[in-house]
């Protein structure tokens, strides 16, 4: 009993030493990112780190949304993945779910298809895609950059609620037939609410894809007022390239909202293990 009590602590310390490790290759450059947003404009970035820069210049935020209308980008942002995000949510899991109800090589067919898709390189579709937007009169608009929101956003999102619909016991779709629902009431009243993990984890990838794109709005956005933060980020850089601290100050303003979204919604699927069900474990 003694030596499986020693092995148990060995193994849990010996756990939370790689977790930790593992933890600082992600926290340290963000770390250091903040850390180098707050030294004096024109500096280099530290070729160490430095934890604590004298002194600290918490003016080079103030400066960087003086120099550009970063609060209009970020609202723009804002705005372009607060809407996708639903849509994306609604599309790619109504696909999924339909697939579910296919008869099986019907499901073959789709699962090819959409693996085909995942692996088609974004760049290979850029002038088609450029093409068919300027013929259907989405220039300057956020209509090009919310059109792929319609089909799902991404052919990885329908297989991750494919994946989790599908691990759905069969008899609970066939007991909501029996009592009268229809397809679209299965889908909303028994399939999603058994899939909160899966649409917490496509809400998170779809603001993460939305909220950091730069080619779409830079394609089709001509208008300023309608430029999105990647964008702005772009313009704040060719306007002074050297300025190490300020550049980073507006690498901070991106990366803080994905962080914080993080943390606020990874409550909601570490417990439990409930992302287990999207792995198939």
């Amino acid at each position: 009993m003694q030596v499986n009590s020693k092995r148990r602590i060995f193994h849990a310390i010996a756990f939370h030493a790689v977790s930790i490790l593992i933890s600082a290759l992600f926290i340290l450059p963000l770390v250091w990112m903040a850390s180098a947003s707050l030294r004096q404009p024109g500096l280099p970035p530290p070729r160490t780190m430095e934890w604590w820069p004298e002194p600290l210049t918490w003016s080079n935020y103030n400066r960087i949304f003086e120099m550009l209308p970063l609060g209009r980008y970020i609202f723009n942002s804002l705005l372009v993945a607060g809407i996708a995000v639903p849509i994306t949510l609604v599309t790619a899991s109504l696909a999924g779910f339909a697939m579910t109800q296919l008869n099986r090589r019907g499901r073959e067919s789709l699962l090819g298809l959409s693996v085909v898709l995942l692996v088609v390189p974004t760049v290979a579709v850029w002038v088609a895609r450029f093409i068919l937007f300027r013929t259907l009169g989405l220039f300057n608009s956020y209509a090009a950059l919310l059109a792929p929101a319609l089909m799902g956003s991404s052919p990885l999102f329908v297989l991750l609620f494919f994946w989790s619909f599908r691990r759905i016991p069969r008899e609970l779709y066939d007991a909501a037939r029996m009592d009268g629902a229809g397809p679209l009431e299965i889908w909303w009243r028994v399939a999603l609410p058994l899939s909160g993990a899966t649409v917490i984890v496509v809400g998170i990838l779809t603001f993460l894809l939305y909220w950091g794109d730069f080619t779409t709005p830079l394609f089709y956005l001509k208008s300023q007022t309608l430029y999105t933060l990647p964008v702005g980020l772009r313009q704040l850089q060719e306007l002074d390239r050297t300025n190490w601290p300020l550049l980073l100050a507006g690498a901070m303003v991106m990366t803080l909202p994905s962080v914080l979204l993080f943390g606020i919604v990874q409550r909601f699927f570490l417990p439990e293990n409930r992302l287990a069900g999207i792995y198939g474990q």
